[in-house]
């Protein structure tokens, strides 16, 4: 029987809910609590009436060393599917490698996965057990959920979790975190790995742009205790989520995922975001969700867009004096101010050869050094914990313990991960390391350093693990899980889940903000002027690559037949040709052999670069825009008989629209916003309110890198300050040359958006 149909539920008048299936329950001084190590006694890890850091520390106290390494690790584990795994489809399509095959076993409700994973994760190869062995034997205790799952089989899962975990000595919860789960896109392994199952919001980028245009910070707060409802109504109780990064390199593969480029939009946001989804401005409720705010110390500072999952990305460059402090730990003031659970910093590391000099929260200059944020002790003791004041727990990014060790590359598996838990880290994500975790243990004392050399640069005491630094790091995870409730009330209805989530109020609330991010960033008498219904009119979708642009052409025009317009496939009787374009560039978990392209383009012709970051005399083709040049044709048809042409585009990174925005008269911008969003705006039902949460550059001159690998631009200003350091010969009269000028003279720069009016 499933554990949805077991579990009971004791309510206490005015105090905490029980649920639980095979736990004791004791009852005192008239009320019920949960007997958690099946002593008969009532202790202060079983009150909760206590404070959750107290019941912690009292159950700590108790556990034993593998019970309390099993809290260090958090691996991906998904519900059991008969198909092949999700996770390893996402890796293939992402990676190009072939997965190996797999028995398909599941316990006997079908829910619990129970194959031996190998090999699975792109971050490294581990042997992962079954769900349950993974539980009772390993005492693992965290899991990230990576496949889209409906929500009344995801409160199932996470059920038949808690009940496993109920047969151990004492009950630990099992607390699942997942990406988030409410943003429209295409889903990216460890971005965004599910779409339309929660009410879906335009991208975070949309939200911002929303923001900025109504002025409302509000949609922030209201987004954000959507996100509670419904993740709480599920058991789903942590987010990897949202991103505190400011947009400064525009070519960085991560900026779909922040809010912009500006700090203040982005700690105004935050300010909202935390205590919406947290459930408090003091930190979590027993019906939060806890938030992992990431990627401290912020990780837009990209050497010329070049991402940390590979060599050539490992630094973060400072190029400008301070701004460290004056742009890029902005955003995570808010968070820490209003008790973020935890926090994620990023794999880089800072480099001081290529950086200007920057100065801590306390005003003095900061300690360089040379690793990983995750093993950056003054990233994480002194600049966070210290000067910032940071009372959560550091959770770290997938794969530091292997591929992305940058900085740490002499120290094998067991020596990282005693590094990254002495210098502060609590939980090691995307990990299996439990078993080097006891050899790390063990190597304090067994004279394994007596045949071994102690690698240069590190202590005994550094490179290993005593069980206070393991028991430090599981008081403050298992804090947050008393925090939410999890140990006392951790079973959730499936019925409720699905009505909460698929029938609520929250997709209105979201599709307005879908409305309202779509930004006019040029409108030539047509837009608010000409009645569209008694014309003909066209539609062409252009994506990366030609298939996908057919295919989204069908779906296209399916989705205009249904309003009610005259509808044609041939452009050239077009009263009006609408063409939606959704640029992409390179892959997420494929790096490009050069810099990451932003032009909307077609088998352009550009340099490679070294891993070291440099431009080499080789090159090679890269497409943003499948049939770009086509465009112009469509153009140039329609404007010959006197037609007009709207182009929309979808604004993942800030793209330079000189392909695009010459050929249209109306072009918009959405941020993975509904189509039909777009359709509101362009038959009068709907007048555009945003503006741009990040500038859009004008062309590659103004993003160029020379051959020592400098940008022209700082890679750590946001784009509505780069024109102060922008050679005076790539200005105009206005002092201006960093943002795209459009034909009306208009500057696609932050904050900027037309309106009707």
């Amino acid at each position: 029987m499933k554990a949805s149909k077991q579990y009971k539920v004791y309510k206490n008048e005015g105090g905490q809910t029980i649920s639980t299936i095979d736990q004791p329950i004791i009852e005192k001084d008239g009320l019920y609590f949960k007997d958690l190590d099946r002593s008969g006694e009532l202790k202060v890890f079983s009150d909760w009436r206590n404070e959750p850091a107290v019941r912690a520390q009292a159950l700590v106290d108790e556990l034993g060393i593998e019970e309390k390494i099993g809290q260090l690790f958090v691996t991906s584990r998904n519900p059991f599917s008969d198909k092949m795994d999700e996770v390893a489809m996402l890796m293939a399509r992402e990676t190009g490698q072939e997965q190996e095959k797999r028995e398909n076993k599941s316990d006997e409700t079908g829910l619990l996965d129970e194959n031996v994973l190998e090999n699975v994760s792109i971050f490294a190869g581990y042997r992962i057990p079954g769900t349950t062995e993974s539980i009772n034997q390993d005492m693992m205790r965290n899991f990230i959920l990576r496949s889209n799952v409906e929500p009344a089989k995801l409160t199932d899962w996470l059920n038949q979790l808690q009940k496993t975990a109920e047969n151990n000595d004492h009950f630990i919860p099992v607390l699942v975190t997942t990406n988030s789960r409410n943003e429209n896109g295409k889903v990216v392994f460890g971005m965004n790995d599910s779409i339309g199952t929660f009410p879906t919001w335009p991208g975070t980028l949309g939200i911002g742009a929303a923001i900025v245009g109504t002025k409302d910070k509000t949609i922030a707060k209201q987004f954000g205790e959507a996100i509670r409802k419904e993740w709480n109504a599920a058991g789903l109780k942590k987010g990897y989520m949202y991103m505190a990064d400011v947009v400064t390199d525009p070519r960085w593969q991560r900026i779909y995922g922040t809010f912009g480029e500006h700090p203040q939009l982005i700690a105004d946001i935050f300010e909202q975001l935390v205590p919406a989804i947290q459930g408090s401005k003091e930190g979590v409720t027993s019906d939060g969700v806890a938030l992992t705010v990431k990627h401290w110390p912020g990780g837009g500072a990209r050497e010329n867009g070049f991402d940390p999952h590979y060599k050539e990305g490992q630094w973060n460059v400072y190029a400008t004096e301070d701004s460290l402090m004056n742009y890029h730990t902005k955003g995570f003031i808010p968070a820490i101010e209003y008790g973020a659970a935890s926090i994620m910093p990023y794999y880089a590391k800072p480099s001081k050869e290529k950086s200007a000099i920057q100065h801590g929260k306390d005003g003095k200059e900061i300690t360089w050094i040379p690793k990983g944020f995750a093993f950056n002790s003054y990233m994480i003791r002194d600049l966070l914990r210290n000067q910032f004041g940071y009372k959560g727990y550091i959770n770290s990014d997938s794969g530091i313990i292997d591929n992305m060790g940058w900085g740490v590359e002499e120290l094998d598996r067991a020596e990282r991960i005693a590094l990254a838990i002495n210098t502060g880290v609590d939980m090691i994500s995307e990990s299996y390391g439990v078993e080097y975790a006891k050899e790390a243990v063990a190597r304090r004392t067994n004279g394994y350093y007596d045949t071994h050399p102690i690698p240069n640069g590190y202590t005994l005491e550094q490179i290993t693990l005593d069980e206070e630094a393991i028991s430090c790091a599981a008081v403050r995870t298992l804090t947050e899980k008393f925090a939410l409730g999890m140990f006392d009330d951790p079973y959730r209805d499936p019925q409720n889940s699905e009505e909460v989530i698929t029938k609520g109020k929250d997709w209105q609330s979201a599709y307005s903000v879908h409305q309202q991010s779509i930004v006019l960033l040029k409108n030539k008498g047509v837009l608010g002027k000409e009645d569209l219904q008694n014309k003909k009119i066209f539609i062409q979708g252009f994506d990366q690559t030609k298939e996908a642009g057919q295919k989204w052409t069908e779906t296209l025009r399916e989705e205009l037949a249904q309003e009610s317009v005259q509808v044609t496939n041939d452009y050239n009787e077009a009263d009006i040709a609408i063409v939606m374009v959704s640029p992409e560039s390179g892959n997420y978990f494929t790096a490009t052999k050069g810099l990451l392209e932003i032009d909307l383009c077609e088998e352009k012709t550009v340099a490679d670069f070294s891993e070291e970051g440099l431009p080499l005399e080789t090159t090679h083709s890269e497409t943003t825009v499948a049939g770009i040049g086509e465009i112009q044709t469509i153009a140039n048809a329609v404007h010959a008989h006197g037609g007009k042409v709207i182009a929309t585009i979808n604004i993942t990174m800030p793209w330079m629209v000189g392909n695009l925005e010459p050929h249209c008269d109306v072009l918009m911008a959405g941020f993975n916003t509904y189509t039909k969003a777009f359709f509101d705006v362009i038959f009068n039902r709907f007048a555009p309110v945003g503006k741009l949460p990040l500038t859009l550059p004008k062309n590659d001159e103004v993003i160029a890198v020379d051959a020592q690998g400098i940008c022209i631009t700082p890679n750590d200003l946001p784009g509505y300050e780069k024109d102060t350091y922008l050679p005076k010969e790539l200005k105009d009269e206005n002092g201006k040359g960093y943002a795209y000028k459009d034909e009306d003279g208009n500057y696609y720069e932050y904050g900027f958006g037309l309106s009707l009016h």
